[in-house]
């Protein structure tokens, strides 16, 4: 790989809008070559227009990590928070396929986790418990939906022994916020609603998130 992990390490822990220095990455044609092609894989892959106006998954991404570099002086785990976000939605490269006329990627948060971890080995990361964080925060990265819903798939306790509560809400908060065409009400509708779902384990030691104006 021709682009070292200290440079993308950088660019995810320093740069006010990752989402240049990726996109530049890919004019250049310095996604070609596994393991990073497979980032720009992501370029192809469709989502459901009611959801994610921006388009296709890489535009998505590329927002959330945006959003990410904005809030992410309030993770834990900065590095990992940030890694995660890059990484969340790897797994809608096997998982989407068109059913009935809309792009779906059922069960993409559980197979990006295990998929994340064989990229980012490949990309010389061998640091276990990093790897391991980083494929939580994939893992649970749809929950906020599934808990707020009250959807079958949800489990909160599993998701609380393995996460930090306070990263995961930040991915779930720039996961939300990396949609295109929001207004200034609907940001706030999504900070209040996180605000809410972090309220709840107050009695687990963690307060309300102060990540927001």
């Amino acid at each position: 790989m021709d682009i070292k992990i200290e440079e993308i390490n950088k660019i995810l822990l320093e740069d006010k809008t990752p989402s240049k220095y990726f996109n530049n990455l890919l004019e250049e044609g310095r996604l070609d070559k596994y393991p990073l092609s497979e980032l720009k894989r992501l370029k192809k892959i469709e989502q459901s227009k009611v959801h994610h106006p921006e388009g296709n998954v890489w535009n998505h991404v590329m927002l959330v990590l945006d959003n990410g570099a904005h809030y992410r002086e309030y993770a834990n785990d900065k590095k990992a928070f940030m890694w995660a976000l890059l990484m969340h939605d790897i797994g809608k490269i096997s998982t989407t396929k068109l059913r009935k006329g809309r792009w779906t990627s059922y069960d993409h948060d559980r197979v990006g986790a295990d998929e994340c971890i064989k990229l980012m080995k490949d990309m010389g990361i061998n640091d276990t418990d990093f790897l391991n964080k980083v494929s939580s925060l994939v893992r649970y990265h749809m929950h906020f939906l599934y808990i707020t819903n009250k959807l079958p798939f949800g489990n909160t306790k599993e998701m609380l022994k393995k996460v930090d509560i306070n990263d995961i809400t930040l991915v779930f908060l720039c996961d939300r916020l990396g949609r295109g065409n929001l207004e200034k009400e609907d940001k706030l509708e999504i900070i209040a609603a996180m605000h809410e779902f972090l309220d709840k384990y107050k009695d687990l030691g963690y307060g309300k998130l102060n990540f927001i104006k």
